[in-house]
């Protein structure tokens, strides 16, 4: 038995994308833009406008609570700022009526972190009764540089790879079209995290661009897969509505699938607690802009750009400059 709701969408569409798609140019330069932006403003080491975790920021994260009373943070900063040896200090309440407690500091150059952690939670319980350690985490600077370093060239090698899947498996107007709706998914993602604080931008979240860039993917394949057969049944037909009625007919899908996801994220989101939280809103943010770049960015590269038809009496379209094969 179907799905009642899926009875409500329509079984065939024609609406109109092409004629849209200089507006949506515009929208999509500007929002790429502003997100670079707010991801490299300010111009300082190692992450800019993100708020990077410990991951990529180096240092130590203790997560305190006391047995579900609430927590003095005006206290529990005076005891860490007194302790010699901890700098960039930085306490912040978790929980209704601050419940627990994230604490972040750089983590001290010499001798052993996790001995000197471990002092700190000695210090802590002597003036907190009940103190409770529910999560702990230590990264030098030497590894959260390479971490972040090897998180950007994975995203990078991620969708230079898909270009040349792409490209072979279509034609470079398609590898183009994929590679360009990829980059625009990515930097999206970051300016996502940069305007939002409480994200916290860790290997969790390059793993979720990860997931995005193959999410988009996928619908970009889906729509420029039926884009090669209607180029091929509908010879005589311009570039521009064979690419309209592709999309339209493709359309149903996508929804279907990023409904699906998006209700399955959001459960992840409010149940799955703060580790999950940046990994689940980033994915929902990327199905979205996804399935956005499909229809309004890769595709809209093949129309600029052309393609061939590669038969011999295939109709010869005026496609703003490109004439096709001669």
């Amino acid at each position: 038995m179907a799905w009642p709701l899926i009875k409500l969408l329509p079984a065939k569409t024609n609406f109109r994308f092409v004629a849209f798609s200089k507006i949506a140019a515009i929208i999509s330069v500007v929002a790429v833009i502003g997100s670079m932006a707010l991801t490299l403003i300010p111009f300082e080491g190692p992450c800019g406008g993100l708020n990077c975790g410990v991951d990529f920021k180096g240092g130590t994260v203790l997560e305190m609570n006391l047995g579900g009373k609430s927590v003095d943070l005006g206290k529990l900063r005076g005891a860490l700022t007194g302790d010699e040896g901890l700098h960039d200090v930085q306490v912040q309440g978790v929980g209704e009526n601050n419940t627990a407690a994230m604490i972040r500091f750089e983590t001290p150059e010499g001798g052993n972190p996790a001995q000197k952690v471990e002092e700190i939670k000695t210090h802590l319980s002597g003036q907190f009764e009940g103190a409770q350690y529910t999560r702990t985490e230590v990264v030098g600077p030497k590894v959260s540089g390479e971490l972040l370093t090897g998180g950007v060239v994975a995203l990078f090698m991620a969708i230079g790879l898909m270009m040349v899947y792409i490209w072979f498996r279509f034609e470079w107007q398609f590898g183009l079209g994929a590679a360009i709706g990829l980059l625009h998914d990515v930097i999206l993602t970051f300016g996502l995290f940069a305007l939002f604080d409480d994200l916290e931008f860790t290997l969790t979240a390059v793993a979720a661009i990860l997931t995005i860039i193959g999410y988009s993917m996928n619908d970009t394949v889906v729509v420029f897969d039926r884009l090669r057969e209607n180029l091929r049944k509908y010879k005589k037909l311009p570039l521009g509505e064979v690419i309209d009625l592709s999309i339209n007919e493709t359309l149903s899908r996508t929804i279907i699938t990023g409904v699906t996801a998006i209700m399955a994220l959001l459960g992840l989101a409010i149940l799955g607690g703060e580790a999950l939280y940046s990994f689940s809103v980033a994915l929902m943010f990327g199905i979205i802009i996804g399935t956005y770049s499909s229809i309004y960015v890769a595709a809209p590269v093949i129309l600029i750009w052309g393609v061939n038809r590669n038969d011999a009496d295939a109709e010869i379209v005026d496609m703003g400059g490109f004439k096709g094969k001669r």
